[in-house]
């Protein structure tokens, strides 16, 4: 039977937290809520502060300001063997002369724990991440997704309160990664784990988070579940870094039964506010944002969302097929997803057009 190897689920919180390293600020009073038991991902850009964060929470930095709650307990100011988590790492820091069982053990062996309450425990952590039986092996003789699974059981071996996880799967080659995501959300879920997960990797994050939250300079930028930060984000900087999309400067021209209408160099667009305070007026400059799989190629136009264009550019890669339409001033991308005819037309002219639900009005800045 499997055994709950957490304590419990907890929350985490963060109120006022402040980071600095001499004069940079790598944290600028972070407010942040982790419900139990959820699996939460932090994104952005290199520099932005999402490890900065995650050590922190983890225990690893003592901030200059601001509080950390585990639950209703302040554990900012403890060091992290006080605060019941389990770190995993970009390398799995694993030791080459001792084998599977002892590897997973080692946190354990340090705070003295009666040997056969260790091979309980070990046994269990293996059988989790489907290693059982594998104990005796050595590291050298594992393939670099069993080396990972390994590095897992012994994160999971001491029952944290909370798994953080900085770039677990970056040394893996695209199907492993893919395998061992779905499996760090099976157990996190099963096992009833709160788990704060670092990642460049925006398809990661957006097939296995419950919530993700993009920073930029010790800021967030946007929290939410992936499918709202996607197709609703709210600044050029989240739509930029989730994924793929086209931006065209526009400016607001009224509005159509509840949306919004744009006049762009390409014509007039209708679409929808994301990312204001209050409804812009007409003449303010915004920027529409068009995802490439919201577009389609045809080859007659209409009078609004469609963007005309000479193909330059096909590319097919089985389960999609991606355009670069010329225009005037910049080029459009379109993907065609299951596509079943490559439109290979070089120099020839077509419409993209989008749907009105497609078409994201932000901010301009």
């Amino acid at each position: 039977m499997p055994v709950n190897i957490a304590r419990s689920m907890v929350s985490i919180k963060t109120r006022g937290l402040v980071k600095k390293f001499g004069d940079l600020v790598a944290l600028d009073r972070i407010d942040l809520d982790i419900n139990p038991g959820e699996l939460f991902f932090l994104l952005g850009p290199s520099g932005c502060g999402k490890t900065t964060l995650l050590r922190s929470i983890a225990g690893f930095h003592i901030p200059e300001e601001g509080k950390i709650l585990f639950d209703d307990d302040d554990v900012t100011d403890l060091p992290p063997h006080k605060r019941g988590t389990a770190m995993m790492f970009q390398s799995y820091a694993l030791w080459p002369h001792l084998n599977v069982f002892k590897n997973v053990a080692f946190g354990l062996e340090e705070k003295k724990i009666p040997k056969d309450k260790i091979t309980r425990q070990v046994d269990e952590a293996l059988d989790m991440v489907q290693m059982g039986g594998l104990g005796s092996r050595k590291i050298n003789q594992l393939s670099g997704g069993q080396q990972q699974r390994v590095a897992l059981a012994r994160a999971l071996v001491v029952r944290p309160r909370c798994l953080m996880l900085d770039e677990p799967l970056s040394n893996l080659d695209a199907k492993l990664r893919i395998e061992m995501r779905t499996e760090i959300r099976r157990i996190c879920k099963e096992f009833g784990l709160t788990a704060i997960y670092v990642t460049h990797d925006q398809k990661e994050a957006l097939s296995i988070a419950d919530r993700m939250a993009i920073l930029d300079q010790g800021r967030f930028a946007q929290i939410g579940p992936p499918e709202d930060i996607y197709r609703n984000p709210t600044s050029k900087l989240v739509a930029s870094f989730i994924g793929e999309t086209n931006f065209i400067p526009a400016t607001i021209a009224g509005k159509v039964d509840g949306n919004f209408r744009v006049k762009s160099n390409f014509g007039e667009f209708v679409g929808r506010l994301t990312g204001f305070d209050q409804e812009p007026a007409n003449s303010t400059k915004v920027c529409l944002s068009i995802r490439p799989e919201c577009l389609s190629l045809d080859d007659t136009g209409c009078d609004q969302n469609s963007i005309k264009g000479s193909l330059v550019e096909s590319v097919y890669l089985g389960e999609i097929a991606q355009y670069s339409l010329e225009t005037d001033s910049e080029k459009i991308r379109i993907s065609e997803l299951n596509p079943r005819r490559v439109i290979r037309d070089s120099g020839q002219t077509f419409f993209a057009k989008a749907d009105t639900e497609d078409v994201v009005i932000l901010p301009a800045r």
